[in-house]
């Protein structure tokens, strides 16, 4: 079993800057893509970025040159740097796990992130 904890999220000003970060448990986290996904009201769930356990990197075209994803196999941890902060960036951002070469993934409880105009 797996869990994740998200943490760093808040109320920022518009251009300002944030940084997730997502902890998990257990023995898999070098082997498994981490992913960012945020949802705002009224919407879907979407992708923000994602990083595979080789360190490949992919981002949501509306986050490209804003947003950068990374990783710390030691800590287990990954990161969600934010920068050029948008109003519609607000949304809860969740942290997902996915093994490679499985269908087993986790996703964290989410953390609020607020971008006022």
């Amino acid at each position: 079993q797996v869990q994740l904890v998200e943490s760093g999220g808040g109320l920022v000003q518009a251009g300002g800057s944030l940084r997730l970060s997502c902890a998990a448990s257990g023995s898999i986290f070098s082997i498994s893509t981490m992913g960012w996904y945020r949802q705002a009201p009224g919407k879907q769930r979407e992708l923000v970025a994602a990083i595979t356990s080789g360190g490949s990197t992919n981002y949501a075209d509306s986050t490209k040159g804003r947003f950068t994803i990374s990783r710390d196999n030691a800590k287990n941890t990954v990161y969600l740097q934010m920068h050029s902060l948008k109003p519609e960036d607000t949304a809860v951002y969740y942290c997902h796990l996915m093994r490679d070469w499985s269908s087993t993934d986790y996703w964290g409880r989410g953390t609020q992130v607020t971008v006022s105009s």
